[in-house]
């Protein structure tokens, strides 16, 4: 018992000994412990997170370590430290009978919840078991899991937590607000109403609260209602809760047809980030639309690019009749062409293609041709009730579209009765282009066409006179007279225009067919009743002149050379050399050299020159005036040194001394032409009479040395060379031309430097040229034109030139063409080598050289208005090439003066591109309507106008008609790849700067 006792005493002295050490240890933990908690709750989670840190380290009692580590792992969720959700999961798995374990992820959850950190929040509020919650903090779990649902748009789970505390008196309100804002937000307005009604007595959701009421109210279509509401809402709200308001309110007004009201609110909206949409553009459009203020309306209407919906329609349709109401037609066509293309609304879409086909009739369509349009109007509304007036204006606008190429392809698949006379009309149309064109074949093929319908007895006339203009070109001058005569007979010739020309165009005819008789009488008459064609009119004193002339009636050749003269036109000088050359024929050789001598002092520098003192020099031999026919001779070989009288002057010279027995300075001359000219015509008869002096002063020896020396005379064989040649000729001039080439091929070999090798390479060459075998004439003519001076000498070098330009061999072409504007005694030959040298430089990109014979083809007040607009195109063209605008500008404008055709749409391009650089806008889109009016058959100038036409309206604030044409070209002119291009960059351009303030555009 006592041994018991002691025993019992012992355990019970160590176990107090153990309890108070233990007791001591405790208690200076839960010392730290509580101020490791005191830090916590003062948020020094830094300081906490130590202190706890290192009373778990130390502690040996295991509540006072979980609670640490709870608290640590808190500490750490709070410094957002790398792992903190980690210490959490430790510290439920190291201390899984804590009671801290479930308020850790309750506290967790809390935490993001309050940092705003809702999925994170939702992810802790998910690993806690509420069931074991307080009735009130089990409320508040519901509501913040229900909460932190709603802001990350999870709808359904947030109703499901929010209908778990709707009575809560703590979180009912909040929830029931919330509930209505997810009604609200799904349409459900009447769930919406009924739970903001259920908190509308609490001003802090009351102000909230309006503008959703308002805006169901108008989605409900309760238009007033939502009205009063936004309007007794707006001076509590914010800027922004203001504009939408606005909208609300404004589009309220809208739909109640109270479009005064309407306005201001609409004009108030701000957008949604800055930016309106196609709807809102549409409303405040049609607001002032019908308010008639049409600038307005379009300012709005025209913000609405790329629609594609009944909005858009709508607006599109409302857009053309804003347009029409302020005159702007051209605008009016792309925004009619627009709502007719979209399907939401079949009747707006039936009267747009209706306004759109009566429009493009009125003022043309760039895009299509108005025939195709009014057809594919009447294939798509066959039962129309505008069907007869579009069938009146499809006739009509066969002519007035003026696009005749794409009129005639549309009449030739439809060859209807009631078309014939529209077809006769295009035809007849089309072949004068293609007669502007150059292409006479073409243009006779269509005016024959007119011709077979014979409806309108005036195009028939008219029809005539231009197939005569045609084949007159054509060279078929017999069928040109008959036509003019067709003409001329014709009951309603005096009605056309081409009537006051038609005696002038019939008197050349008989000219050319040398029926220099009818010629007179046509001439005659046409100088009777023409006075105001100038120029005309002077060419028919001209060619009277001439044709008296050739008639040996050199009185009345006289007088109508004087009148010539009195025109004082540039062919005065032709005029007044014909004239003296007339004197000789009526035996006044006196009057003949007094005007030769005056010719000589008044036009040194005209193209008959050389001519005048060439026959001054025969009348002064004709005269027995020998001396002064010898000093006129020097002139004219001193001061023409390229004339082809030169061997002729020279040889006439030594003919003068040989007849007058001065030998020795005879034979001077004649070598003197043989030296320079050989082988021509003057050389042999230089050869021939020196011949006859060697022999009458017996030096028979010294002129078979001289002989020798000459290349082109073979003595031994000249008897073989005359009849080979003549063998050859004879063919030629019976027209056998096969013997004839295979005759002169012959000689040539023979005889390559013989007696007649200049005429036989010419005629071999001619012949070669007329047999389309071009290549082979070449190195004949060559053989002609490397020879000096002689009388085949310019029409070879005619010829190589069109054989060298004909293959586009410029480097060849040029020397030759150079060579022919020195040479060449014809002017038309000379003109033909300035204006060949012209495109010829141009094409090399030698645009200097190039504008420099342009220049002096413009000098020549004869060219006609063809070759003049070839001139000015090449100075154009060159200077846009070298980047000199003001060049470029100026040629363009003269070019507009005188072009036609496809030059005239060119220069009419340009015209409108200045205009745009210089910022007239408006001006530059009227050349581009004339394009399209009056040139609609020339597509791509017509394309690239309408690039231009685009940017004039987006820089006129007119984003609708630019896209709209930009998207046409691109749809319609894919045959031009560089237009389409620029189109495409240019939309991308617009398209991105309307983005920023339009939200339905999408780039």
């Amino acid at each position: 018992m006592i041994k018991y006792l002691k025993l019992s005493f012992l355990i019970v002295f160590f176990s107090g000994t153990l309890f108070a050490q233990q007791s001591a240890v405790y208690t200076h933990d839960l010392t730290e412990f509580n101020r490791a908690v005191e830090l916590y709750k003062d948020k020094q989670y830094q300081a906490s997170q130590i202190l706890f840190d290192k009373v778990k380290t130390k502690t040996q009692n295991q509540e006072v370590e979980a609670d640490c580590a709870y608290y640590i792992a808190n500490c750490a969720i709070r410094l957002n430290q790398m792992g903190a959700d980690v210490l959490v999961e430790e510290f439920v798995e190291e201390y899984p009978t804590s009671t801290k374990t479930n308020q850790a992820y309750i506290e967790v959850a809390h935490y993001y919840f309050d940092e705003g950190n809702y999925p994170k929040a939702i992810e802790w509020f998910d690993k806690a078991d509420a069931s074991s919650m307080s009735f009130a903090d089990k409320e508040k779990y519901n509501f913040q899991k229900g909460y932190a649902y709603f802001t990350i748009k999870n709808n359904k789970e947030a109703v499901k937590y929010f209908n778990m505390v709707v009575n809560s008196k703590t979180f009912g309100s909040q929830a029931k607000y919330y509930l209505g804002f997810m009604s609200y937000e799904t349409d459900d307005y009447k769930s919406a109403n009924e739970y903001f009604e259920q908190v509308s007595d609490q001003d802090k959701y009351k102000e909230k609260m309006g503008y959703f009421q308002a805006d169901m109210n108008f989605k409900l279509g309760n238009f007033q209602k939502a009205i009063d509401l936004g309007e007794g809402q707006m001076p509590k709200s914010r800027a922004d809760e203001k504009s939408e308001l606005s909208k609300i309110i404004g589009e309220s007004y809208f739909n109640l047809k109270q479009y005064d009201k309407a306005l201001p609110y609409l004009l108030a909206y701000k957008g949604k980030k800055g930016k309106w949409n196609n709807t809102d553009f549409y409303q405040l459009g049609y607001t002032y639309y019908q308010q008639k203020d049409y600038e307005n309306a379009i300012t709005q209407f025209n913000k609405i690019i790329d629609g594609n919906d009944a909005v858009a329609q709508n607006a599109y349709y409302h857009l053309a009749e804003s347009y029409l109401n302020t005159n702007k037609k051209q605008q009016a066509l792309n925004a009619f062409k627009k709502a007719s293309e979209m399907q939401f609304d079949v009747k707006i879409q039936e009267d747009a293609s209706l306004n759109y086909a009566k429009l493009s009739y009125e003022i043309g369509n760039p895009y299509q041709s108005v025939p195709e349009i009014m057809n594919a109007y009447l294939a798509k509304y066959p039962n129309s009730a505008s069907k007869q007036e579009i069938n009146t204006l499809l006739i009509s606008s066969y002519i007035t579209s003026k696009n005749y190429k794409e009129a005639l392809v549309l009449l030739e698949k439809s060859k209807s009765p009631e078309n014939k006379l529209a077809y006769q009309k295009v035809t007849f149309y089309r072949g004068l282009e293609l007669y502007t064109d150059g292409d006479y074949k073409g243009a006779y093929g269509l005016f024959k066409k007119s011709l077979a319908e014979n409806k309108d007895k005036k195009f028939t006339a008219r029809a005539t006179f231009w197939k005569g203009e045609t084949e007159y070109s054509l060279d078929q001058f017999e069928e040109s007279k008959l036509s003019f005569l067709q003409f001329l007979n014709s009951s309603e010739a005096p009605n056309t225009p081409e009537y006051s020309n038609a005696n002038y165009n019939l008197a050349y005819a008989y000219f050319k067919l040398k029926d220099y008789d009818n010629a007179i009488k046509r001439f005659d008459d046409y100088t009777v009743s023409s006075k105001d064609d100038k120029v005309r009119l002077t060419d028919s004193y001209l060619r009277l002149g001439d044709c008296n002339f050739i008639s040996t009636k050199y009185w009345p050749a006289m007088d109508a050379y004087n009148k010539a003269i009195d025109m004082k036109s540039v062919d005065a000088d032709y005029a007044a050399f014909q004239k003296g050359i007339s004197y000789g024929f009526v035996s006044k050789p006196d009057k003949k050299i007094e005007d030769l001598e005056k010719f000589a002092k008044t036009y040194p520098t005209s193209q008959y020159a050389d001519d005048a003192l060439y026959e001054l020099g025969n009348t002064y031999v004709n005269q027995s005036q020998t001396d002064k026919a010898i000093a006129t001779y020097d002139k004219l070989i001193n001061g023409y040194k390229s004339s082809s009288y030169v061997a002729k002057a020279i040889l006439k010279q030594g003919l003068i001394y040989y007849n007058g027995n001065k030998t020795q300075p005879a034979l001077v001359k004649f070598k003197k032409v043989v030296a320079e000219f050989p082988n021509s015509p003057e050389s042999i008869e230089a050869v021939s009479t020196a011949r006859l002096i060697y022999v009458d002063n017996g030096k028979v020896d010294e002129y078979a040395d001289w002989v020798k020396t000459l290349s082109f005379v073979e003595v031994s064989n000249a008897d073989l060379d005359n009849d080979t040649y003549e063998s050859a000729e004879k063919q030629y001039l019976q027209n056998n031309s096969k013997l004839a080439i295979s005759g002169f091929t012959s000689y040539v070999s023979k005889f390559p430097n013989g007696l007649h090798a200049l005429k036989a390479n010419f005629y071999l060459a001619q012949l070669y040229f007329a047999d389309n075998l071009e290549a082979n004439s070449v190195k004949h003519y060559d053989f002609v034109v490397v020879k000096p001076r002689n009388e085949f000498t310019e029409q070879a070098l005619a010829r190589l030139c069109q054989v060298h330009l004909k293959v586009k061999n410029y480097d060849s072409a040029i020397p030759v063409l150079k060579r022919l504007e020195a040479e060449a005694e014809f002017p038309q030959n000379r003109m033909y080598a300035k204006s060949n040298l012209m495109k010829s430089y141009y094409e090399k990109q030698d645009y200097s050289n190039a504008v420099v014979y342009a220049d002096k083809v413009l000098a020549n007040d004869k060219v006609d208005d063809r070759i003049k607009s070839d001139a000015q195109i090449i100075v154009a063209r060159a200077a846009v090439k070298t980047n000199d605008e003001a060049k470029a500008k100026e040629a363009y404008a003269n070019l507009n003066k005188i072009a036609k055709g496809e030059l005239k749409a060119e220069a009419l391009y340009y015209d409108a591109y200045f205009k745009n650089k210089e910022e007239k806008y408006d001006a530059s889109n009227k050349v581009v309507e004339k394009i399209a009016t009056d040139y609609s058959g020339y597509k791509y100038f017509g394309a690239k106008a309408l690039v231009l036409m685009a940017k004039n309206y987006y820089q006129l604030n007119d984003s609708f008609q630019a896209t709209e044409i930009l998207k046409s070209i691109i749809d319609n002119f894919s045959e031009y790849a560089d237009v389409v291009e620029e189109a495409q960059k240019e939309l991308a351009v617009v398209k991105g700067e309307e983005a920023k303030r339009n939200s339905s555009i999408t780039k």
